[in-house]
């Protein structure tokens, strides 16, 4: 069994010229590991971060892309899916590597192997522009978020608030 070509950021130039999506990607001085570390280096605020997050919903990858200022809900994903809450789960280091060809934190919202079915947070729609994973723990991608929405061709939903909650949690 051989191991797949891990992907970077030459990759997602590549999916990107050949998709005509605007965009472009940044080299970073330093790791991006985080939000707050993302939006401190190209000088922004975090809910222009954007997180994309690999579930696995009985063993099957789905894509979140949310901004990096709030916390995707799974129960969110199981209510819209009409799936079990615990039939969400958070996929592994591994999997979203052999799943995607991108390591977790680098991880750009599509250029994957193949396209996954994916879910946007409807605040990602929200922001002039958006910074998401650039393929490398070191680059991110700045672009629209509206270029997002039609390559993912996302499914636009609330992540955040499960069911439309009447508590106000403060956006956190």
């Amino acid at each position: 069994m051989t191991k797949a070509k891990q992907l970077g950021p030459a990759d997602l130039e590549a999916f990107m010229r050949a998709n005509q999506i605007p965009g472009k990607i940044l080299q970073l001085e330093a790791p991006t590991p985080t939000v707050d570390a993302a939006a401190q280096a190209v000088q922004t605020l975090p809910e222009r971060i954007v997180k994309s997050i690999l579930f696995m919903i009985n063993g099957k990858p789905l894509l979140a892309i949310s901004c990096g200022a709030w916390r995707v809900e799974q129960r969110a994903i199981a209510l819209h899916l009409e799936v079990g809450r615990k039939r969400v789960k958070l996929a592994s280091p591994q999997t979203v590597l052999s799943e995607t060809g991108f390591e977790v934190g680098a991880m750009p919202p599509f250029g994957h192997r193949y396209p996954l079915p994916t879910l946007m947070d409807k605040r990602v729609l929200q922001q002039p522009s958006v910074y998401a994973g650039g393929g490398a723990e070191n680059a991110l991608v700045h672009l629209s978020p509206e270029d997002i929405l039609r390559v993912t061709r996302a499914e636009v939903i609330d992540l955040i608030n499960p069911g439309g909650s009447l508590m106000n949690n403060g956006g956190a």
